[in-house]
């Protein structure tokens, strides 16, 4: 592939022109520090994808991404960017992902993959249904839960608390092995005691720097509030976005 880089201040540039140049589903680099400039390049040849920041003088990357909407064959854009606040706007776009800054090789690697996938005209495969189902114990009966209904996990000593919408279950394993075993399926830690169920997200609350998340229940109903570490708190913000990324 042949991709542009688009960012105005020169370390970020360079650096994630460097990154791309290493990944081998990438063939050439090229770079621009302004949206003008970039439209400049774009219009004159074969660009791949764009690799596009969110704020610049002059042509803002959100509105170089709108003209590049009405091109006959727009290439996919990729924001990469130090605001999260711009998301949703990103999304409305059809950008194929929104890679936080700093950015880090892995991170990319996902994002190249999907303009591979963009590219290719290929869609990407619907996650398999989780119908994995986890045995439980009360009162000397097992029973058996399925594991795409827990919306969070609490650690209990050794011991730990699976949380549904509507009732919970101690499970005799530690947090730590739950959390390394149901990673595939969505899981993940928030909190030194709390995993979460990415699906189970229906909202991210920020204030005054204090990250929380609402699981559960929708449309109206109440859910559970649960808060994020602040070590937690931008990988989480990473994988909602990319878990909630929407193709063109």
């Amino acid at each position: 592939m042949k991709v542009l880089v688009v960012d105005d201040e020169r370390p970020a540039l360079d650096e994630l022109a460097y990154l791309l140049a290493a990944e081998q589903r990438v063939g050439e680099v090229v770079t621009s520090s302004s949206a003008t400039d970039a439209l400049r390049i774009l219009r004159e040849g074969t660009i791949d994808a764009v690799f596009l920041d969110v704020q610049m003088p002059g042509l803002t990357g959100l509105e170089l991404a709108q003209v590049l909407g009405r091109f006959r064959a727009p290439p996919p854009v990729v924001f990469v960017t130090a605001h999260e606040r711009h998301a949703v706007e990103a999304f409305d776009l059809h950008a194929v992902d929104y890679v936080l800054k700093p950015v880090r090789a892995d991170r990319l690697a996902e994002a190249v993959r999907r303009v591979v996938a963009a590219v290719g005209g290929t869609t990407e495969a619907a996650p398999a249904r989780d119908d994995a189902q986890v045995a439980v114990e009360r009162g000397g009966v097992t029973r058996f839960i399925n594991r795409c209904d827990i919306t969070h996990v609490e650690a209990q000593g050794d011991y730990a608390r699976l949380h549904t919408a509507s009732e919970s279950h101690l499970l005799r394993s530690p947090l730590t092995t739950l959390e390394e075993e149901w990673a595939a399926a969505g899981f993940v830690r928030i909190h030194r005691s709390l995993l979460v169920s990415l699906s189970h997200v229906s909202e991210v609350r920020m204030d005054g720097g204090r990250c929380t998340v609402v699981v559960g229940p929708r449309g109206g109903q109440h859910g559970v509030e649960l808060g994020v570490s602040r070590r937690h708190t931008r990988e989480l913000r990473e994988l909602l976005l990319a878990s909630r990324t929407v193709g063109p």
